[in-house]
């Protein structure tokens, strides 16, 4: 067995270790936003799929031509070693404009790690029939367990291990040494298996006994899909969910799935270890704690951190539990063994594209956690109904009795269904516009302030990102995060030029657009030019606020990834000579990280005039970014400010913001130190957090 639980075991490791590196090499390039390492799933799911299916014709048509299943699979692995490393392309890098690049990312993962992602997908349940065919009697199923438990290292030492030490570059060639050695090992298998296609008699006999078995019935099959489709579809939600407000962190990606995976480790490995019993309710309670959770969206407290990461994760641990538990429970004699796994994948890549690709266009909110959660339950329901119903035919079991016991299963689930349509119910309250799309929900609110003065805010998941009054002496306060008290008031008052104590005209870019807010600083003269990715978010902007058509000055949106329409506009059409470059990204609460790279400031740096500003905006319930941007100043040639603002209480339209002032203007520096405006740094040395392209951890900024 040792030759099949090696390859089992390293190409389990490379199929799940490829899923963070691959997508967070192509995460800049798509804006950062969550739904990028959602789509990747989606991917990686279709393409366990097809691999599952690969395997599974290998089988089926080449059952007793065991040379040819070897040559056909070793040759293919020779052709994949051929294509690495598995570095994406730069020629396929995208312009930033599209509204939504999920086919594009299909198309580049493709093209990028698509056939030895194949393979290593079909080598789980390909080896294992090679190791039923050669072990007569021994389970295979094990094997399975096996490569779980490949999976689950190859994914946690990547946020642990390999992001931490080695940059991308390194990164990939390390996997694709990994794939060679993998070659070796599944060579090695195809040898033993080999062996035994030479051996008639003993091909004879296993060919005996691979042919007894039942042949699983049409529901059976349907439940594997449904209840594997359940935890699919739950993992690509908690994930998204967790993601949005945070940041797309691999640490975030890789805990939900290494979850996933060990529930399929505990299931495979033995019956014995999953018990409907216990597994059932804790899939129920930590439901009923993520409810809890969805319903403080918009609570004036904040959920801690670690808190919302432990209720999350223990919804996927205790949801895919019973997912994966009753689906084994439900599994085949080893004759149908490649059709088994080609059903359970169906299933994953089934609640993959449900999230992925369905859900965003019939919703226009995330409702598909709570739908996929309402799903199971009721999933669950019939499989308790249904075994309780079974014991009347046992001695001891009266009627009443099983009765009482589906009543009690059955009575609470109306109060969680309530409790789960209120966040959604909640959400919908003083709600004008709703919209979905690729880079998140964007919602506009109409509420009352200031006596009879309505406001309307706009609001990315739960994060504000900004604020208008519709009375004509408010509408062009600037509210929120960009008062004149704030990081951006102090540039306008302090930091942009003067021509005889007045402010000149000056030009400034913003990455972000949000409402607009920034354009309402704008003074005749002034020409300011927002870089927004998100297509529906200028449609907001424009329709629902007034920013941009009551500002003074000539406004510009460019939609595209800020980053990428620089570097694009750098090469065609030289500097911008921006006074100032405002960088106010955001997707929900999280931070794109490719806009605080070293390359990107230097990106920014080419872009500004002598003296021009980066102004960040480093606002977050959960990131630390201060020592951050301090190192990215000091690393460009730029010195940096603080300027942290509490409103006091009843400063009704004003938020807490925390900007910083990269520049090396050492005027401005100065004067905000000795107005007193510069705010203290949380530590009198940054710590040594700097990221590049090539390198960045996010868990380094983490509150």
């Amino acid at each position: 067995m040792a030759a099949f639980l090696i390859a089992i075991f390293i190409g389990a490791f490379l199929l799940f270790q490829i899923q963070p590196v691959v997508a967070r090499a192509i995460l800049p390039w798509y804006g950062g936003s969550p739904a990028v390492w959602s789509t990747c799933l989606l991917f990686f799911q279709t393409g366990l799929l097809l691999g599952y299916a690969y395997a599974h014709a290998l089988v089926t048509f080449l059952r007793e031509k065991r040379k040819l299943q070897v040559a056909i699979h070793i040759s293919l692995l020779i052709v994949a070693c051929l294509l690495l490393p598995i570095a994406p392309d730069p020629d396929l890098k995208p312009d930033g404009s599209e509204s939504s690049p999920i086919g594009s990312i299909l198309i580049l993962l493709s093209v990028t790690v698509g056939l030895p992602y194949l393979l290593l997908a079909a080598s789980g349940p390909l080896i294992q029939h090679w190791f039923a065919e050669t072990a007569p009697g021994r389970s295979p199923y094990r094997l399975y367990a096996v490569s779980n438990i490949g999976s689950l290292l190859g994914l946690l030492t990547y946020p642990a291990l390999i992001e931490p030490l080695f940059g991308l570059r390194l990164q990939s060639w390390i996997w694709s040494i990994g794939f060679g050695l993998y070659l070796l090992g599944a060579a090695w298998c195809a040898a033993r298996f080999w062996k035994v296609a030479m051996t008639d008699q003993l091909a004879k006999k296993q060919t005996d006994r691979v042919s007894s078995g039942t042949r699983p019935s049409a529901i059976t099959v349907a439940t594997w899909i449904a209840y594997t489709a359940c935890g699919s579809g739950l993992l690509l939600a908690i994930t998204n969910q967790m993601c949005r407000d945070v940041a797309v962190v691999p640490f975030l990606w890789v805990l939900p799935l290494a979850l996933y995976l060990l529930t399929f480790i505990i299931a495979f490995d033995g019956e014995h270890w999953y018990k409907r019993g216990l597994a059932i309710p804790l899939a129920v309670l930590a439901f009923a704690a993520t409810i809890y959770l969805l319903n403080q969206q918009f609570a004036s407290e904040e959920v801690p951190l670690y808190t919302q990461i432990a209720v999350y994760s223990s919804a996927v641990f205790f949801g895919c539990l019973v997912c994966h538990g009753e689906t084994v429970r439900r599994k085949p004699h080893p004759r149908y063994l490649t059709g088994f796994y080609l059903a359970i994948s169906f299933g994953g890549a089934l609640g993959g594209a449900f999230v992925s690709l369905i859900a965003p266009l019939i919703f226009d909110s995330f409702a598909e956690l709570a739908l996929i959660m309402a799903g199971l339950l009721i999933l669950v329901s019939f499989t308790v109904v249904t075994r309780l119903l079974a014991l009347r035919k046992r001695p001891g079991f009266a009627l009443p009795e099983i009765i009482i016991g589906c009543v009690l299963w059955i009575a609470p689930l109306p109060f969680l269904g309530f409790f789960l349509r209120a966040p959604y119910a909640e959400a919908s309250e003083g709600m004008i516009v709703a919209k979905r799309g690729f880079y998140g929900v964007l919602r506009v609110y109409e509420e009352l302030s200031l006596g009879d003065s309505s406001y309307r805010a706009l609001y990315h998941g739960r994060i504000t990102h900004g604020r208008q009054y519709l009375d004509e002496k408010w509408r062009r306060l600037t509210a929120t995060y960009y008062s004149e008290e704030s990081g951006v008031g102090l540039y306008f008052d302090h930091g942009s030029p003067r021509d005889n104590g007045v402010r000149a005209p000056q030009h400034f870019g913003v990455i972000g657009l949000g409402t607009g807010t920034l354009a309402a600083h704008a003074i005749e003269g002034d020409r300011v030019r927002f870089y927004e990715i998100d297509p529906l978010v200028a449609e907001i902007a424009n329709e629902q606020f007034t920013y941009l058509a009551d500002s003074l000055g000539d406004v510009e949106v460019v939609i595209a990834d800020g980053r990428i329409a620089l570097e694009q506009e750098l090469a065609s059409s030289g500097s911008n000579q921006f006074d100032a470059l405002f960088v106010d990204a955001f997707s929900g609460d999280a931070i794109p990280v490719h806009l605080l790279t070293v390359e990107a400031f230097e990106l920014y740096r080419q872009h500004l005039k002598p003296d021009g500003v980066i102004v960040v905006h480093v606002s977050n319930l959960h990131l630390d970014l201060t020592d951050l941007v301090r190192n990215l100043a000091d690393e460009t040639g730029f010195e940096a400010t603080r300027i942290e603002y509490s409103p006091p209480v009843d400063e009704y339209h004003t938020y807490y913001s925390d900007w910083i002032l990269v520049t090396r203007n050492d005027t401005l520096h100065l004067e905000l130190e000795a107005l007193g405006y510069a705010s203290d740094w949380n530590y009198g040395e940054p710590a040594d957090t700097l990221w590049t392209d090539d390198y960045s951890n996010l868990l380094e900024v983490i509150y």
